[in-house]
Order: C-alpha cells, then structure tokens, then sequence
C-alpha cells in the first residue's frame, strides 16, 4: 500500500471539503444548529462535510470502513478503517471563531498508519504517514526542545458534558498555571496536537475525548518526534477518552504531574 499517495490524494479531498466549510462560515446561521445533548452540536455543514469526505475517500483504500463523528454512514468491520471528525471545534465554528478542523486518520487494524489535520481558518494542513515524515504545508515539522514543564506552554480542553473529573481537573488547571508558560484552550483538540507536532505548543492534554478528536492528530505528533499516551501512561488515547501529548523532553515529568493530579 503506497500511503505516501493515499495521504497526498486524501489531503486534496480535504482540502475540497474544507473550502465547503469556509464558504459556509461566511453566512452561517447560528438558529440552524442542532443539539445532540449537552454542549454537543451539529449543523448541516457538520453532516454535509462528512457525506462529502466519505464519498472521496472510500475510493482509495479497498473495502475500507469509516469510524464518523456524525453517523452518516453505516459502520462495517474492515481491516482498514478511516476515523473522521469533518469538524473538530463546532462551538468555534457556530460562533464564528477559530480555530476549526478537518480530522482524518487511517487505521490498520489497530495501528494508526495515515493522520492528516486540516486547520481550515488558517489553511494549514498537518500529515505524516507510517515511515514518512511529518509536515505542515510540505515542511517538515518536529515537537520543541524545551526540557522542564515550567518553561513550556500547555494546551488543554474543557468538558462540553462530562463533569465527573472536574474537581481533579481544575487542580491541574491550577498547577500548570503556576508552574508553566500558560495555558491555552483553543476549542479544537485536533488543532491542539497539531500544534504540538509543528512546536507551537510544548504540551496537550484533554480527557473526555472521542477517536475522531485525536487519532491523527495523535499519530502526526509521534510522527514529528513526541509522545503520546493516556494518563496512566498506557496506549489507550485512541478510544481511552484522555491524552497526554508532549515533546520527548518533558514527557515523564508531565505525566507524573497528570497522573498524580487526575488519577
């Protein structure tokens, strides 16, 4: 399987999409959104979005199946697996603020092999691919240096509906602003590892997430020289609902201080 051209054929699908979505932001009416519980929205262009990336990429993996935030398509076991958020930070985009995404990886079984992150406010497209590199508008991208959590800037997300860990959580909000660069939460957990990956920021972490929320921004971040686990450490990001991702250099020292405020 060349996954060098399914990545580069997969981001002009994306990009396709992407267009649609920025069209849409110019007159969007925010009375046209739905609830689908608390905090959760969907629009049109969510759906919409998603019909349109579905139907370009089904053609370039063979008796591919499709993990969607939306549902528009019926789920099928296949080896090959393409996990979709059409938009990654709906808020932001109902309101009209960046940033918003496009989220797309390819699973092999188990193991994420392609991810590709559409930052579409700023037109900026993160993606790597298993043995490949990982890139940013066809740069090369790699995590920062920085070696202590005091010296790094931290990204984070808040619960849109699960509140159970919200006590733990508002500890850690605590510590890393007093023991950090700052803290920032800009809506879009895709984009927040994207921005890992390309050094924008030293660190990222969220519980309370879904596969289509991280799976390739997760893999993009390995990819360009990071870290990537669950809170205890383990491999369970993907379909674990909390993520820790760091450059190599804080990595321990980050997710000893998660661990011990979150666990």
């Amino acid at each position: 399987m060349d996954l060098q051209n399914i990545c580069f054929h997969a981001i002009e699908i994306i990009k396709v999409t992407g267009v649609y979505i920025s069209s849409e932001s110019q007159s969007f009416d925010k009375n046209k959104v739905e609830s689908k519980g608390l905090h959760d929205f969907v629009s049109f262009v969510d759906k919409t979005a998603e019909k349109q990336l579905i139907e370009g990429l089904k053609h370039l993996v063979p008796n591919v199946a499709f993990i969607a935030e939306e549902n528009t398509v019926k789920t099928v076991d296949s080896q090959y697996k393409w996990i979709i958020d059409p938009l990654d930070g709906t808020t932001n985009f109902i309101h009209g603020l960046a940033p918003y995404a496009i989220s797309v990886a390819l699973m092999d079984g188990s193991e994420i092999i392609l991810g590709i992150v559409h930052e579409i406010s700023r037109n900026e497209t993160f993606y790597s691919w298993k043995a490949g590199k990982a890139f940013l508008n066809d740069k090369e991208i790699c995590v920062t240096n920085t070696s202590k959590v005091k010296d790094s800037l931290i990204a984070t997300g808040f619960p849109y509906y699960d509140y159970e860990c919200m006590p733990q959580f508002l500890n850690s909000l605590d510590y890393f602003m007093r023991n950090s660069h700052g803290l920032r939460r800009l809506g879009s957990a895709a984009t927040d590892l994207a921005y890992v990956a390309c050094g924008r920021f030293d660190a990222f972490y969220e519980y309370s997430l879904s596969p289509w929320d991280v799976a390739a921004g997760a893999f993009i971040v390995q990819q360009a020289g990071g870290k990537v686990c669950d809170f205890k450490g383990g491999d369970n990001y993907i379909f674990g609902k909390e993520i820790i991702a760091t450059n190599a250099n804080i990595y321990d020292e980050f997710l000893d201080k998660v661990k011990s405020i979150m666990i």
